[in-house]
């Protein structure tokens, strides 16, 4: 047998297991020793059970002999007892109101339990121990994983881990642990080819891929489980940059418009604004037309802080394309946003005479209208796909309206893609890939488009390099002078009340607020902490009814149909609500320059970077404008991490923060970029990133089709399709 091998090669599996490992996409050995744990439980003092006295919090091992449920005869509580036996004796396990825990450890299975002793009528029991290790296979005599058993002398080895897996219906840690237990006993570890070559293990003193599956399954210490980790987290972070550095390379190994940019009528199109652009922001314009003179493609990410002015030069980049005589697609996500960028670029080129169209599920329209040249017009979406099609109309904005199949441009120059990860990688492949008569993903005479994506959500340096490997980065980590900052206060549950005074005063001064919580709905309230949860539809009846009658509350979230929240953000962005009540659907984007004030409720439940984002809502008004944080938690860790949001200069900070807290799941979800937990988790470190990019840049450098790698090559066609591009 091999690791290819399907797993009922090597074990007898029921019906339910089957369908759960096909669920987690386990097939085959090679498949199943990639299943890492997620944590690894330190028992503590493992003994015999002969070496137990009362008092003591031990950990013991046995086989389970007699478990069962009852009832205490008294007070008619819910027991349940196991007998568990080891070559020294027997003691038995008892818990309280707990008797459903028995059922996890039936008769003939081994176990581990963690608990203290105690003493009744003079024998000793484990009171309400916990479960860290059942299954019910017998232990085979390969003592490869720590043995369960230790020497006459009552004592163990104390310091070995205990690997603990992620559950799933039908397999629980306990399977996962004995049946790679067997799959290393037998060898299957060894007869997997390692896709990283000795050379580059050695030069960042990493273990072979043999070595690093019985140390991640089978730490004898703590320092094998980091070390396996770290051999995975840099193979994983490796192979991405690999894979996205390789498709940038092909990407840019197309054909792409080359044209000079003119400077004077960028700076003409710069003085007509009220402020002067940012450093940050004439950077970025500066390496915008250094790639627009080259002759491949651009992909390039603008990543800037809230209110950083990334329009602006999404502005500055279309001009220069249209002035260059090519045309210009502008993606959205939302029909909201779409319908904003579209009114700017009005204002931006109303004086230019560039016409601009807008493309939604919902409406087309186009400007300048012919009876009114200073507004814009509806049209049928038959005639903008046209005037696409010839070029009279260059800038067209839109939301997936413009990836189908009827849109077709004249000249495709530049594709601006706005909060880039709302979409998937098929629909920006598709738009980039619009060309005048040809599908998209097919290459041909006509060159590709240049592509800027843009994102309002700070993402540390780390993950950014890592996720947008395929990218160029361009930061933009300056606000336009004379920015007021957001005032943010943390409000405790006994200022409430004078905090909604402040509120009423902004109120009545004609501004607008938000307020954000949690969830839509109430929670379960059987749920632990359920009565901290502030829902978003109750919160507004009660503001409605109890704190602001005076004034419009209304209600927005994620359950609404994509019209009614288009129609309640209308609502609000026109006045006609005082006080929109939601939870973060409004987090991107969202231009109300009116409103002033947002509360968030809950805020220990969000994320700093998310906090950041929501905060930016009123972070566009040339008043001054308020945050306050609602919050009711008590501990150190979560008020520190409220205080961050407070004293924290700006948006990649607080980013670096939330990476350093709470992960980099919690910024976006590993899955989405082709990440596992371990990847993500890797994230974190810096030298490890660093390393990974450059090795995977000395490669494609040299060998940019692999073919001088093929094992590289294998393992990234094994891999899933996250590319940006393709």
């Amino acid at each position: 047998m091999n690791s290819a091998d399907p797993l009922t090669a090597h074990f007898r599996l029921n019906a339910i297991q089957k369908s759960a490992l096909a669920r987690l996409k386990l097939s085959t050995p090679a498949e199943l020793l990639r299943y890492f744990p997620s944590r690894y439980d330190q028992p503590g003092e493992i003994r015999s059970i002969a070496a137990l006295k009362v008092g003591d919090e031990v950990t013991i091992f046995g086989l389970v002999r007699g478990a069962k449920t009852s009832q205490a005869w008294r007070k008619k509580i819910p027991l349940g007892e196991a007998t568990i036996e080891d070559e020294t004796g027997q003691i038995k396990a008892i818990w309280f109101h707990q008797a459903y825990l028995a059922k996890k450890v039936p008769e003939g299975s081994r176990a581990g339990f963690r608990g203290k002793v105690a003493e009744r009528a003079g024998a000793l029991y484990l009171v309400n121990p916990e479960i860290i290790e059942s299954y019910q296979e017998p232990v085979p005599s390969e003592r490869l994983f720590p043995s369960p058993r230790g020497p006459s002398s009552g004592k163990f080895d104390s310091h070995y881990l205990v690997p603990i897996y992620p559950e799933t219906k039908g397999l629980s840690s306990g399977w996962f642990y004995y049946h790679l237990k067997k799959l290393i006993a037998e060898g299957e570890s060894e007869k997997i080819s390692d896709s990283l070559p000795l050379e580059l293990l050695k030069k960042y003193h990493l273990p072979t891929l043999a070595t690093a599956l019985t140390w991640i399954h089978s730490p004898k210490k703590l320092d094998d489980a980091i070390a396996a980790r770290k051999r995975f987290a840099f193979e994983e972070v490796f192979f991405l940059q690999l894979a996205r550095l390789r498709d940038k390379k092909i990407y840019q190994n197309n054909p792409s418009y080359q044209f000079t940019v003119n400077a004077r009528e960028v700076e003409k199109f710069l003085k007509r604004f009220p402020f002067q652009p940012t450093g940050a922001q004439l950077s970025a314009i500066k390496q915008i037309a250094t790639d627009f003179s080259q002759d491949k493609p651009m992909v390039r990410l603008l990543e800037g802080d809230v209110g950083s002015g990334k329009t602006l030069v999404a502005a500055v980049a279309a001009l220069t394309a249209v002035q260059a005589g090519l045309e210009v697609a502008y993606l959205a996500p939302t029909e909201i946003l779409a319908r904003q960028h579209f009114a700017s670029f009005i204002q931006y080129f109303e004086h230019l005479n560039i016409a601009v169209g807008l493309l939604t599920g919902q409406e087309a329209r186009k400007f300048p209208s012919k009876i009114n040249p200073q507004e814009s017009t509806h049209i049928s979406k038959p005639q903008l796909l046209k005037w696409v099609a010839n070029g009279e109309i260059p800038i067209v904005i839109g939301t997936h309206a413009l990836i189908q199949k009827q849109v077709k441009f004249r000249d495709l120059g530049l594709v601006i893609i706005d909060e880039q990860h709302r979409f998937g990688v098929l629909q920006r492949a598709k738009l980039v890939r619009k060309r005048q008569g040809l599908p998209a993903g097919q290459a041909g005479e006509k060159p590709l488009p240049h592509l800027l994506s843009m994102t309002a959500t700070p993402i540390p340096r780390t993950l950014a390099l890592t996720v947008y490997g395929d990218l160029d980065l361009t930061l933009l980590d300056e606000l336009p002078a004379g920015r007021r900052p957001v005032v943010t206060e943390i409000i405790p549950p006994d200022c409430r009340e004078a905090c909604y005074e402040r509120v009423r005063a902004e109120l009545k001064a004609g501004r607008q607020a938000y307020v954000i919580c949690p969830r839509i709905d109430e929670p379960d309230p059987d749920k632990e902490l359920a009565g901290q949860t502030k829902s978003a539809r109750a919160e507004a009846k009660r503001l409605q009814e109890k704190i602001f009658p005076e004034f419009t509350v209304d209600l927005m979230h994620s359950k609404l149909s994509p019209s009614d929240k288009e129609a309640t953000m209308t609502e609000f962005t026109e006045g006609k609500i005082d006080i929109l009540v939601s939870t973060s659907v409004v987090e991107v984007g969202v231009n109300v320059p009116n409103a002033t004030v947002i509360i968030i409720e809950g805020a220990e439940r969000f994320g700093l970077a998310q906090l950041h984002q929501l905060r930016g809502r009123v972070w566009r008004s040339s008043h001054q404008a308020y945050c306050f944080v609602f919050s009711d938690t008590k501990t150190a860790k979560s008020l520190a991490r409220l205080k961050a949001l407070v004293t924290a200069k700006n948006g990649f900070e607080l980013a670096e923060l939330d990476l350093a807290q709470r992960g980099a799941g919690m910024l976006m979800p590993g899955k989405q970029w082709g990440l596992s937990d371990l990847g993500m988790e890797a994230i974190k470190n810096l030298k490890l990133v660093a390393a990974a990019r450059l090795e995977a840049e000395t490669v494609i450098n040299a060998d940019p089709d692999l073919t001088r790698h093929p094992n590289y090559l294998t393992h990234l066609s094994s891999r899933p399709q996250e590319v940006h591009f393709e």
